[in-house]
């Protein structure tokens, strides 16, 4: 798989100033992602967040993400086609979820989660790391875009295609997984766009709004 490199800019001073006057659970992830920055070693060093064409892939934060995510997770038209969603998300749940991932991170934590921002700052959904297998160098991934009128604008592909860079070039990981049904197409076309290939399908695999789904699996592999 090839790496489009794209436009990774150092973000202006107010964004740096922001991440710096974050509450400490917000602090600790910023300095996750500016510590990963100067590790690229090629003068790619974020403020505040990690920066793609059209989005910016930013830690999350309790005050700014929440009650967007509590409401896109509770959309049936949202979930409709993810493997989330059949529940209904209570919000002390999503609190302490979202107390738990904004928390001090460890060394080698087995999630790691961004909130997905347009470039003039707008929520539009998260993107994440699941499942992290730092021995064999693996990791589940997961994209979600919320609001109806931010879908087909290039937002999700973005996203994953900045997620990949950085866990294949920051967190040294060598291979990505993701599973989705066969009736999403756009996540379908979305993940083949950034390098993933299918790799398999289990049928009958999901009960789903009324009938079993087809399940894609899917792999990106960094190249040697």
């Amino acid at each position: 798989m090839r790496i489009r490199r794209g436009r990774v800019r150092r973000l202006a001073s107010a964004f740096t100033l922001r991440a710096v006057l974050r509450p400490p659970a917000f602090s600790s992830s910023a300095f996750v992602c500016k510590l990963a920055g100067a590790r690229l070693g090629r003068g790619i060093f974020v403020g505040y967040g990690w920066e793609g064409e059209r989005v910016r892939l930013v830690p999350l934060d309790k005050a700014r993400h929440m009650e967007n995510a509590l409401a896109w997770f509770n959309d049936p038209d949202v979930t409709e086609l993810t493997l989330t969603g059949d529940f209904p998300l209570a919000r002390l749940a999503e609190e302490a979820w979202f107390d738990r991932t904004c928390a001090e991170m460890s060394p080698t934590p087995t999630d790691i989660v961004f909130a997905v921002e347009t470039l003039a700052g707008e929520h539009v959904g998260s993107a994440g790391l699941h499942r992290i297998d730092w021995r064999h160098g693996s990791a589940l991934t997961g994209t979600l875009i919320g609001p109806r009128e931010a879908r087909g604008q290039g937002y999700g592909t973005d996203a994953a295609r900045v997620r990949t860079r950085y866990a294949f070039e920051v967190l040294g990981l060598r291979l990505l997984l993701s599973e989705v049904m066969a009736e999403n197409a756009a996540s379908l076309r979305m993940l083949e766009r950034v390098g993933y290939r299918e790799v398999g399908r289990i049928p009958r695999r999901y009960w789903r709004r009324g009938a079993y789904r087809e399940a894609v699996l899917l792999a990106a592999e960094r190249e040697s």
